[in-house]
């Protein structure tokens, strides 16, 4: 049984802004809230008179405000909380994977849109194998605006689209699905290139589109949907469609790798310049 919508605190403006996206997620989806803190393991071999106590407390008494502060802003939300202490990414892989959802807060790059997503949160968010939400203090959502989805029409994007399309229908917003196209060096051989490419491909992805969304919009037949093929980076076209979304969701292969967790080249892209709320979704 899942716990609802875990979320890591750690007292900073980007964790209380993933609290709070945390909450209005719960509450679309009729489930609770879990806030997870964990605490820094202390050097006691070379610190040994200095007590753990004073961060312990600090690290209690974050939970129950920020539990408080969701309790009062959401009347009947349940809000849990976890005190964990085995290292941040081994506690939060584990609390990620007994919610629904797995929300954590990144750090805005100084003056221009974006997250500074550190070596844990992308550790945590290519290991987890449930969604994992990166939200960002003071960011420039449109709680109105469509849920952003990147696919590939050339591999399965059921379990990408699905989410997207749930998400769409809890906010009564529209899904945008957009597939980019890179072409390859043989693009550049001469101008004439790219429109004969553009005119021979672009139609059939465009079909290819029809075909993948055509079960999801039978499923969610009040979720209105657009599509488009772009040239290019698909992680610079996610990061421009970011501008007026309220959700961007992205796929994470979960195959083994031996260097560790992998988001892929897209997903790193977008979860480090989207504008909006980043959903990054496990899938075969």
């Amino acid at each position: 049984m899942t716990q609802g919508i875990v979320v890591g605190v750690d007292g900073t403006e980007q964790a209380r802004a993933a609290a709070e996206w945390a909450a209005d997620e719960a509450v679309l989806r009729g489930t609770g809230v879990r806030l997870v803190h964990v605490k820094e393991p202390s050097p006691e071999l070379l610190l040994p008179f200095v007590s753990r106590e004073p961060d312990e407390s600090w690290a209690e008494d974050l939970l129950v405000r920020t539990a408080a502060e969701l309790r009062a802003r959401y009347p009947g939300l349940s809000v849990t909380t976890r005190l964990a202490d085995s290292g941040p990414i081994p506690a939060l892989v584990a609390a990620g994977e007994e919610g629904e959802l797995l929300v954590l807060g990144s750090r805005a790059l100084g003056s221009v849109a974006g997250y500074l997503l550190g070596s844990t949160g992308l550790t945590v968010a290519g290991a987890v194998d449930r969604p994992v939400v990166l939200v960002r203090a003071h960011g420039a959502t449109a709680p109105r605006g469509p849920v952003t989805v990147g696919v590939d029409v050339r591999r399965s994007a059921d379990t990408v689209l699905g989410f997207a399309f749930d998400e769409a229908a809890r906010r009564d917003a529209r899904v945008h699905v957009v597939f980019a196209l890179q072409l390859g060096a043989f693009a550049g051989l001469g101008p004439a290139m790219v429109p004969d490419i553009r005119l021979a491909v672009v139609p059939e992805l465009e079909r290819s589109l029809d075909d993948s969304l055509a079960p999801w919009q039978a499923k969610y037949p009040e979720v209105a949907a657009v599509h488009r093929v772009v040239i290019g980076s698909a992680g610079q076209a996610l990061v421009e469609a970011s501008g007026d979304a309220s959700l961007v969701v992205v796929g994470r292969h979960t195959r083994p790798s031996a260097l560790g967790a992998h988001i892929g080249s897209v997903a790193h892209a977008v979860l480090h310049h989207s504008r909006a709320p980043v959903a990054l979704v496990p899938h075969e």
